[in-house]
């Protein structure tokens, strides 16, 4: 029953309504991947321009440091898709190469997970990948020792859906 002062909505409002939610619901899931495959120049803390690419002419960004991993893991016979680095990256670090994890068990341990796919430096030194730079918080270093160990331990990046 309609509230009173309430109008009637017709049946063509609702689905043009339900169009328009679904539209902008795909628009959302997109967009992180359009923002990763665009370069953009980023700032460091004292305020100078950033390399827009990486010594390997990559762009500096999540979709270039995924990409140069692959490139690197595809030499190495290290298995991953960009999908699977990409959905597991966004659920570790939201993206932040410098995300580290002070709460955890590990970090109540005192080693504490860092970079973009939660590290920890006994993992990162044992799958650390010769070629990369030997900083967990390196972009490029963490997914590929990170892709490692998952390749080691679960076959693959791609079959990891949860904290690992």
């Amino acid at each position: 029953m309609l509230a009173a002062g309430q109008p009637r909505r017709s049946r063509m409002s609702r689905i043009a309504r339900t169009v328009a939610v679904a539209g902008t619901g795909a628009a959302v899931l997109a967009l992180p991947l359009i923002g990763a495959t665009t370069a953009s120049a980023a700032t460091t803390t004292n305020g100078t321009a950033a390399a827009t690419t990486t010594l390997a002419g990559y762009p500096n960004n999540l979709d270039g440091w995924i990409r140069e991993s692959l490139a690197i893991m595809a030499e190495e016979g290290i298995p991953g898709s960009y999908n699977g680095i990409y959905r597991n990256i966004i659920r570790e670090s939201s993206g932040n190469p410098n995300a580290i994890n002070l709460w955890d068990s590990n970090a109540a341990a005192g080693t504490p997970s860092k970079g973009l796919l939660q590290v920890i430096d006994p993992t990162f030194n044992a799958y650390h990948v010769p070629g990369t730079a030997y900083d967990p918080y390196d972009p490029v270093a963490n997914i590929t020792a990170a892709c490692n160990y998952a390749a080691a331990r679960y076959g693959s990046i791609d079959n990891v859906f949860g904290a690992y």
